[in-house]
């Protein structure tokens, strides 16, 4: 049996800008993640995403994901309380994306769509029945794993 193998992607035309991006994945103290759907107008529209973004320069991870989630959420997050859970690594056509994403299960404020997205709060068995964007799926495992080992009682949620 023949063995053949891929051309990675670095070898195939021109590079790809690196767009790093951060994301959270606000768990409520049921054990519900927020979601967040694309807008029309924004690429990947109708999509479902965790909240999050990109960073600014000088910014860190956690300094651009609280200010995200200020912008879009109209919560506070402080960086501290951001955990680091997985990392997605995804080549989409012109660029390719590098997206760690925090778990964050104390905020405050209520999460409210500031940027004309939809948000729902889902159970973790049900995140892949929300169609998502490529770089998305492959953090859900490790979230779900995440949320199995997780004690939601002592999750604090302040206002």
């Amino acid at each position: 049996m023949a063995i053949t193998a891929a051309k990675p992607a670095a070898l195939e035309g021109a590079p790809r800008r690196l767009l790093l991006v951060v994301a959270a994945a606000l768990i409520d103290p049921q054990g519900r993640v927020l979601l967040a759907q694309r807008p029309p107008g924004k690429t990947l529209a109708g999509l479902w995403e965790f909240p999050g973004g990109k960073l600014e320069a000088g910014e860190s991870p956690e300094a651009a994901l609280a200010r995200e989630l200020a912008e879009e959420l109209d919560i506070i997050a402080a960086p501290q309380a951001l955990e680091p859970l997985a990392f997605a690594s995804h080549a989409y056509p012109d660029f390719h994306l590098l997206m760690p994403l925090f778990a964050l299960r104390a905020w405050l404020g209520q999460p409210h769509a500031q940027e004309g997205q939809r948000l729902e709060w889902v159970e973790g068995a049900r995140l892949k029945a929300y169609p998502m964007p490529p770089a998305d799926l492959p953090l859900i495992p490790a979230l779900q794993r995440a949320l199995a080992h997780a004690d939601h009682g002592s999750s604090s949620i302040s206002q």
